[in-house]
């Protein structure tokens, strides 16, 4: 195996913990806007008996999971679902582009969950943790 590869092997599992761990924190800040008004959002935070309130328990306590790395698959599971729900229900019928109906930071969103999905937390996550035990 070359060096490159050797290199690039290694440090997989950490590089995919840090997307986790980053990925997460700028998801939660959705979440904590709805609910808290924070940061940024002032006195506009939305009913918790809604849709958007139901979001944003998904966004701020599933990316605070998703943050420390404990249940990654499923609920990285569940938050792929909510960004495709979240594309197709609030920015497709804007348009077909992304970029034009601000779309996005949903659809990537959803594929770096649906991967999460797959590939597990990373070498830094409880579930690592709590495997090796």
């Amino acid at each position: 195996m070359s060096d490159v590869s050797s290199f690039w092997s290694k440090w997989s599992p950490v590089l995919l913990s840090l997307l986790r761990i980053v990925a997460a924190f700028l998801f939660m800040q959705h979440g904590a806007m709805k609910l808290f008004g924070v940061p940024g959002a002032g006195d506009h935070k939305v009913e918790l008996m809604s849709l958007m309130g139901f979001a944003g328990v998904l966004e701020f306590f599933g990316g605070a999971l998703l943050l420390i790395g404990l249940f990654t698959r499923p609920v990285a599971f569940i938050l792929s679902g909510e960004m495709a729900f979240a594309y197709f229900m609030a920015h497709a019928p804007q348009g077909f582009w992304p970029v034009l109906n601000m779309g996005e930071a949903a659809v990537l969103y959803c594929f770096i969950f649906l991967y999460l999905s797959a590939a597990g937390g990373g070498s830094w996550s409880l579930d690592r943790a709590m495997r090796g035990r």
